[in-house]
């Protein structure tokens, strides 16, 4: 075939060596590797595996290193399945989108910073308890578990855009009832709406960016959700000093009514600039606007036909392969989905065992704890801190896609547990606020690096289509739940173990959280949403889905297979016939 020319559209596959010894992926080797001759680096299966001159062998010792342990020969970095890590120029609008989408998790932000600025006030002006101000603190995470879980419904019924508006109208109406509260009752109301918004919210940002986003920058751009975050955290910081000079009640309740600029404006996104995710156009059979948004999002002369493609065939062949029905997908996994599932989550949950929400929440309360007793001192730290964050969430973006995923959880998680050490270690002896300072900058820093993006990174691109809203409502909901049982006890648990004491205890926690992502995490970069069923499939040896692909495969017929080696001429797929010898057949038929 390599030797064809133009005008030869029907090359004859007759003379490739078949052996019958068809081992799978549970042998040892990959499924793709029926000891043809091909690529090096890619099984028969392949549309684009072709023979070499000189007729080499390639089976599993070949490109297996262990052949215990399956290389990942079918899937690959790319845009879609025979594109083998194409780089792409982005077109503007992909920004656009994604820019609009991580504007929904400054709502997030806001919150975060408003309520560490507003805490002193709202305490004293409504002279809660310790224990009422960290119920209040850490419900936002208890009412954001329920709006995690509803999330999926939300998004899957009505889109990722009404997901957006809905996440917005919980924020505009618990701002509301926040503003206007004279009674705990009605500001645990409002608190109520604010936590469902954010629960829509975390779980429908990255699934949207990463929906819309090419594979080779979907790193870079699904951190803009964690780096909104942190704009909206520093927004709420100075939030403080526009209301420093007022008098308690005027203050919290001015910082919290500032939070309705920011889901109004995302309404109004969601409804004239946003378009709605291709990927969920695809799985309702709109094809040809979901053709239109990839056009959006790819560079002109991309072949977003073969990405569709692509889209749609993971879609049946995740659902042919489950044979699920609703929840039993995540109830009763099959070998790849159980891992897909511990990464995901395991990932969420270690984003906030942490401690990080805990201590952005009462960071007043430990600068004073350190021994900075100055109002205005305290606010300056805080935007301080937050600038810092955010400066190295924005380097971390960049770096997810060259570096790679897992070496930054890494430095992230090391860097937190040698912050955390020293900082608890000051507590014990020195109690320097210099040191505290210098500890918390890096801690925050070295959060940013890696936990802070990755967390929603790795569930909203591991996760496939058809389960994509309820992994990552899970997810969500879990990362929730850990982050409401550290807020809601910090204070508690820091008077009670001591400071020192409870900065040792995160350490230890930094530790087993890089253990288990080093033992359970693989590295992501670069591949497209509908190569991770294939990835986790190989590495978790789950005949369930590789056989299903398999059949694919057999079930598109011989022209399917026949018409996809365009290897040397993008235009031979369109031009060539049926095949013309019963050879021919035999031997394509024999490949698939």
């Amino acid at each position: 075939y390599q030797n064809s020319t133009s005008e030869d559209h029907n090359p004859n596959f007759s003379d490739i060596p078949v052996s019958t010894n068809r081992r799978s992926v549970a042998d040892g080797i990959s499924r793709t590797d029926q000891g043809l001759p091909g690529h090096p680096h890619r099984g028969v299966l392949d549309e684009h595996a072709r023979p070499t001159d000189d007729n080499t062998e390639y089976g599993a010792d070949a490109h297996l290193p262990d052949p215990d342990r399956p290389m990942l020969v079918q899937s690959h970095a790319g845009e879609f399945n025979a594109d083998h890590g194409t780089i792409l120029s982005l077109p503007r609008s992909v920004f656009i989108f994604a820019g609009c989408a991580a504007l929904n998790s400054c709502n997030l932000g806001y919150d975060i910073g408003v309520n560490t600025s507003a805490a002193e006030h709202l305490q004293r002006d409504m002279d809660l308890s310790d224990v009422q101000l960290e119920l209040f603190m850490g419900s936002l995470n208890l009412f954001a578990m329920i709006g995690a879980l509803a999330s999926n419904v939300i998004s899957d019924m009505l889109g990722r855009r009404g997901a957006f508006m809905a996440a917005a109208a919980g924020f505009i109406i618990g701002v509301v009832f926040e503003c206007t509260s004279y009674t705990y009752t009605m500001l645990m109301v409002g608190r109520c709406f604010v936590g469902l918004g954010v629960g829509f919210g975390l779980a429908v940002d990255p699934i949207y960016i990463s929906e819309i986003a090419p594979a080779a920058h979907r790193g870079k751009l699904v951190t803009w959700s964690e780096i909104a975050t942190n704009i909206g955290i520093v927004f709420g910081f100075m939030a403080g000093l526009f209301f420093y000079k007022s008098n308690d009640g005027t203050a919290w309740r001015g910082m919290f009514g500032l939070g309705i600029i920011l889901p109004s404006i995302m309404i109004l996104l969601a409804l004239f600039v946003m378009p709605e995710s291709p990927r969920w156009l695809a799985s309702k059979g709109r094809d040809d606007e979901a053709r239109g948004v990839l056009r959006q999002v790819y560079p002109p002369d991309f072949d977003v036909d073969a990405v569709l493609k692509d889209i749609k065939e993971n879609i049946r062949k995740d659902t042919a392969a489950e044979h699920a029905v609703g929840w039993d997908v995540l109830l009763f996994p099959t070998p790849a989905f159980k891992r897909m599932m511990i990464v995901g989550i395991g990932v969420a949950i270690s984003q906030q065992i942490v401690g990080i929400d805990a201590i952005q929440y009462f960071l007043t309360f430990i600068l004073d704890e350190a021994g900075v007793k100055d109002g205005v001192a305290k606010i300056l730290i805080l935007i301080s801190l937050g600038l810092l964050k955010l400066g190295f969430i924005v380097v971390a973006g960049h770096l997810f896609d060259t570096i790679g995923r897992r070496p930054l959880f890494f430095v992230s998680l090391g860097g937190m547990a040698v912050s955390l050490l020293i900082l608890s270690f000051n507590f014990y002896s020195f109690n320097s606020p210099a040191i505290a300072i210098l500890c918390l900058a890096m801690y925050l820093s070295s959060f940013s690096v890696g936990m802070g993006p990755g967390c929603w990174l790795i569930p909203a691109e591991i996760f496939p289509t058809v389960i994509r809203a309820k992994a990552m409502s899970i997810a969500t909901f879990m990362n929730r739940v850990t982050g409401t049982l550290m807020a809601s006890t910090f204070l508690s648990t820091a008077n009670a173990m001591s400071w020192a004491g409870f900065f040792l205890l995160l350490a230890i926690i930094c530790v087993i959280c890089a253990l288990f992502i080093y033992m359970y995490l693989p590295e992501t970069k670069g591949r497209s949403l509908e190569d991770m069923s294939r990835y986790f499939a190989e590495i978790t040896n789950d005949r369930s889905i590789l056989d299903a692909g398999a059949q694919n495969a057999v079930t598109q017929g011989v022209d399917g297979i026949k018409g996809d080696f365009d290897y040397e001429n993008d235009n031979i797929r369109n031009e060539r016939s049926q095949p013309q010898s019963e050879d021919e057949v035999a031997a394509v038929g024999t490949m698939a």
